[in-house]
């Protein structure tokens, strides 16, 4: 008879430390802060958009002027009086005519500016005038067709800089209004600082947070969060006054119309309206604890390096920021901190240095930052980073510093196919103890399906076992404005009036609610392990190339079967996809070079680039378009020779080498493939090793954990098969006669199900409570379903 499956806690066997494991990250794409998090309605408030944010951006983005009853104007923006240095362009309404009323209006950001029915909202603004002193100026809020939403008034009576503020109040709900300010008279009216803020905003702060997006994220309960970024933190100048500078976080603090505008990387303005400050708070108001990301004088998006006889300013920013956070009142940067309102110290634990990091400049100078932080802070835990890839050079790289320095985390970014995840999910069993943790601070697998989210859950559960060498954790991105996408998928989605989590989100806020503080051993009998002969399947099919804006000449292509040695001969080819060759319409950019159902092969190939920004891609074990591996050669701005998989038309990134191919240089490249095992070389030398693991599905994934506030045991359980799984659960040691447990359970959808702004809630945990006699009970865990138990 066959035994019944069993999941075993151990519930007096107490592991590892969970500490601060599961976490969130902000980064300002996809408008997560401006028309996102950041609750300010007007876009370009101070007319400083530029084209080096945005190439179609100019100083009246989101501005149109406004002539009524015969009235005429020009409008134009100056800068020969400005409000302050710092931003130095304003508008000005030469009045013409004045007819009813002439003026400008804003847009918002989405389809406008969204209001409410009985809501306040409140205006402010920095005017002055040359004329007209006795003339008010009327500000309203407007839908598309005119009717006016709310309305008040302000006199500016004088020629000189002065800030005006009101209160108005909405009489309908609209949520494609404008902000409309006119005037009559003579002369001209300058305006600058234009803001608009609902009064209501998380936990009412000014300058605070929209409301609803805000408590999505407080509802996650997360143990930290990263900010501000992600490549906004290191790609831009060395210089700080530049407007396309590295993220430095001095330039945040203080009054709003001091703060200095910034190129985003991901082609937007900041105002950084949401700075240090407002992070800090909204860490403190949602009780997570900030892990702020600097930059280490290193760009590697464009080879900008502090040298290192000026690299000391650089390290004095990270200790100033230190002593923002954790100083009093008598130190330099804890008496601003008071100034600003907050006379406590934050408090601060971690702090990062560098964002996925690639080349030997930024170790070099992680050395510098590292040393300095411990000998004044040594409790203050540092991050160091491994770029953005799972595995390979660079990331070993990253990992050597962190031993050699001694760093108490590194920040590890993947984003990858489902299918990786369920392959990784042992991914940090090896890891030791006695190492610097994981610090898992950006991964994601492609797609916010009901699948997505079950994948990311099974991989979560393999984060929790191995709590002795992952330390924190957080899914990216979180943010995306859904009229502003960057990137996706991502965990929160917003416009400007909703907002929904996805079922990531969901899985998220399940494994941070029911965390726990210590690892239980837990173990598994009677479950059918599926067979693993999936897992030799071969790597075979189709070759092909192709290259992107480049001129590539290739030749001496010969496939090998190491097997037998026989040889099969592709030729020579010669792409080009140049501008040029598109617009004469003569590109010629892939070619196949045919197909083998070897298991066991080397490819060979000389090549030379002629002309382009990059390299290219040798297509290999390929079923289609979207079911292939390849040899991505001169990747990214032509750093790279990366090995990936497409699976589904998802990609994951196996393993990535710096490399550069230059032109005009011939090189020889060889691929050898055996079984799943892929080794790549140039000029002979080894440059990627890597195998392209298969799935092998586990009947159920299953962590456990002690929360030692509660005295709870919560056991979660995550089953990815087709079919449901009926298993015992049993708390060994625990000495009680009946049991209280609650269940919050995902199940019962469709794998390519999503939430979304029409049914927001549609991929949600159930919650629902049961007795048991003894120590033990029963569960039929639903296929495709993550559950968690709460023991009482």
């Amino acid at each position: 008879m066959k035994a019944q499956a069993t999941l075993t806690i151990a519930a007096q066997e107490r592991g590892a430390e969970l500490g601060d494991l599961f976490g969130i990250f902000f980064e300002d794409l996809n408008h997560a802060a401006d028309g996102g998090l950041y609750a300010e309605l007007v876009q370009n408030r101070s007319f400083e958009f530029d084209p080096i944010d945005r190439a179609e951006y100019h100083a009246l983005t989101a501005w149109e002027k406004v002539e009524r009853g015969g009235g005429k104007a020009e409008i134009t923006v100056e800068e020969s009086r400005p409000l302050n240095a710092r931003n130095v362009h304003y508008a000005a309404i030469d009045i013409i005519t004045e007819g009813d009323g002439v003026g400008i209006m804003n847009l918002g950001f989405n389809s406008g500016i969204p209001v409410r029915q009985g809501e306040n909202y409140l205006f402010s603004i920095y005017a002055r005038r040359d004329a007209g002193f006795d003339v008010p100026v009327v500000v309203t809020i407007e839908g598309i067709d005119g009717t006016v939403h709310a309305e008040g008034t302000i006199a500016v009576q004088s020629s000189e800089w002065t800030k005006y503020e009101m209160t108005l109040t909405s009489n309908a709900t609209d949520f494609s209004s404008r902000l409309v300010i006119v005037t009559k008279g003579k002369g001209k009216l300058y305006l600058d600082m234009v803001s608009l803020f609902p009064e209501k905003t998380f936990l009412g702060r000014p300058n605070g947070m929209r409301e609803d997006i805000a408590a999505l994220i407080a509802d996650l309960k997360p143990k930290f969060m990263r900010f501000p970024g992600g490549c906004l933190v290191h790609d831009g100048s060395l210089n700080p006054d530049d407007r396309n500078s590295m993220y430095r976080w001095k330039n945040t603090l203080g009054d709003l119309e001091q703060r200095p505008p910034r190129r985003n990387n991901w082609s937007y303005n900041q105002t950084l309206g949401l700075g240090y400050y407002e992070y800090f708070l909204f860490c403190e108001d949602i009780s997570a604890k900030p892990i702020p990301i600097l930059p280490g004088g290193y760009d590697p998006h464009h080879k900008r390096i502090v040298p290192l006889g000026e690299l000391q300013p650089w390290i004095d920013d990270a200790l100033d920021l230190i002593e923002f956070a954790c100083g009093d009142s008598s130190t330099e940067w804890g008496a601003l901190r008071a100034e600003l309102g907050h006379p406590e110290p934050f408090g601060l634990e971690y702090i990062g240095i560098g964002n996925e990091e690639v080349g030997e400049p930024f170790f070099e100078r992680y050395a510098y930052f590292h040393k300095a932080i411990k000998e004044k802070y040594p409790d203050i835990k540092i991050i160091n980073s491994s770029g953005p890839f799972a595995a390979g050079g660079e990331y070993d790289r990253g990992w050597k510093s962190a031993k050699e320095n001694g760093s108490d985390l590194v920040d590890e970014h993947y984003y990858q196919t489902p299918e990786w995840f369920l392959a990784h999910y042992d991914r940090y069993d090896n890891f030791k103890a006695d190492e610097p943790k994981v610090f898992l601070g950006e991964y994601a697998s492609w797609g916010n399906t009901y699948y997505n989210a079950l994948v990311e859950a099974a991989f979560m559960t393999g984060l929790e076992k191995n709590a002795h060498a992952v330390g924190l954790a957080c899914y990216a991105p979180m943010l995306c404005n859904v009229d502003y996408i960057n990137w996706k998928p991502d965990m929160i989605w917003f416009n400007n009036h909703e907002v929904y989590g996805s079922a990531n989100y969901y899985v998220q806020k399940l494994f941070m609610h029911h965390q726990g503080d210590q690892l239980l051993k837990i173990e598994a009998s009677g479950l059918e392990k599926k067979q693993e002969s999936e897992n030799a399947k071969p790597i075979n099919g189709a070759f092909a190339l192709d290259t992107d804006l480049c001129s590539v000449r290739f030749w001496d292509m010969k496939l090998v079967n190491n097997d037998t040695g026989e040889t099969k001969d592709f030729g020579s080819a010669e792409l080009s996809d140049t501008r040029e060759d598109r617009e004469h319409g003569t590109a010629k950019k892939s070619v196949d070079l045919g197909e083998t159902d070897w298991e066991n092969y080397t490819l060979r190939l000389k090549a030379a680039k002629m002309s382009g920004p990059k390299g290219f891609n040798l297509y290999f074990g390929k079923s289609d378009d979207n079911n292939q591996l390849f040899w991505d050669v001169g990747g990214w701005q032509n750093q790279d020779s990366a090995v990936c998989s497409r699976v589904n038309a998802r990609t994951s990134c196996l393993t990535q080498s710096i490399f550069t191919l230059e032109p005009g240089i011939e090189y020889e490249f060889r691929l050898e493939v055996s079984g799943r095992r892929i080794r790549t070389y140039i000029d002979n030398v080894l440059i990627n090793d890597t195998e392209d693991k298969l799935p092998v599905i586990e009947p159920l994934y299953y962590s456990a954990s002690f929360e030692h506030s509660t005295g709870d045991v919560i056991v979660k359980v995550v089953n990815v098969q087709e079919n449901s799984v009926n298993a015992r659960v049993v708390l060994e040691d625990l000495q009680k006669t009946s049991l209280t447990v609650d269940v919050f359970e995902l199940s019962g959808h469709a794998l390519d199900e999503e939430n979304s702004f029409e049914a927001p809630e549609r991929v949600l945990p159930k919650h629902k409570n049961f007795s048991a006699e003894g120590c033990s009970f029963s569960h039929e865990f639903p296929k495709h379903s993550v559950t968690v138990f709460r023991v009482k």
